[in-house]
C-alpha cells in the first residue's frame, strides 16, 4: 500500500509540512511506502484553460504536474497539507487542484482515501475554509474523505517550526493517519 503525502505550502519546513510529517508516521510504521510531494520544490504551472485534456490528448503543460499525475495512480491514500493562504490554499495547491482537471476521465483517485490538514496564522485564520476546499477537490475526484478527530486537522501556527512545539496538534495529525489506515483495512481487507 502506498500513502501519497502532498505539502501544499510554498514554504520549505514550514508548518503545513510538519503537520504533513506526523500525520505520514503511522503509514510508515504500519509498512506503506510513503510518497512526499513538497510543493516548495517543484514547479506547476498554473492551467492555461487550452481544453486539449477535453479532446483526449494528455495535458500539454510540461513540468513536475507529470510527476503527481503519476503519484495519484500509484497511491491507495493521499494526505494534504496546506496553510491558509488569504482565506484559501495557496496558489501553488490550486494549480495542482486545477490541472488535475486533465485526468479526470481517468479518475485516478476514485475510491482511495483522502486526509486534509489546514495551518493558518489565528484562530479564524481561514483553515475551515482550506479544509473545505481540499475535501472539494477528493469528492470531485471521488476520493473518500477521512476524518481525523473531527474534520479535518486545523491547526495555528505562523513561523517556520512552530508547529512542532504543540504536541496535541502533531498528535492529531498522527490520529488522522491511524484514521485513514483503518478505513483501508475495513475498505481493503
Amino acid at each position: 500500500m502506498t500513502v501519497l503525502g502532498i505539502s501544499g505550502t510554498p514554504r520549505k519546513n514550514g508548518n503545513s509540512e510538519g503537520l504533513l510529517n506526523a500525520a505520514l508516521e503511522p503509514f510508515a510504521r504500519a509498512g506503506w511506502d510513503v510518497v512526499r510531494i513538497l510543493l516548495s520544490e517543484k514547479t506547476v504551472a498554473m492551467c492555461t484553460g487550452c481544453e486539449c485534456c477535453g479532446e483526449g490528448q494528455a495535458c500539454v503543460v510540461d513540468d513536475d504536474m507529470r510527476e503527481i499525475y503519476a503519484a495519484y495512480e500509484r497511491c491507495d491514500a493521499i494526505v494534504i497539507a496546506a496553510p491558509a493562504y488569504w482565506r484559501n490554499v495557496p496558489a501553488q495547491l490550486k494549480a495542482v487542484f486545477d490541472r488535475s482537471f486533465a485526468v479526470r476521465e481517468q479518475k485516478p483517485l476514485r475510491g482511495k482515501l483522502g486526509g486534509a490538514i489546514a495551518v493558518g496564522r489565528g484562530q479564524s485564520g481561514g483553515q475551515a475554509i482550506v479544509l473545505n476546499v481540499i475535501h472539494n477537490f477528493y469528492l470531485s475526484c471521488g476520493a473518500l474523505c477521512v476524518p481525523g478527530e473531527l474534520n479535518g486537522v486545523t491547526a495555528v501556527a505562523d513561523k517556520p517550526g512552530e508547529i512542532l512545539a504543540q504536541p496535541k496538534r502533531l498528535a492529531q495529525a498522527r490520529t488522522l493517519g491511524e484514521n485513514m489506515i483503518g478505513c483501508a483495512r475495513a475498505t481493503h481487507g
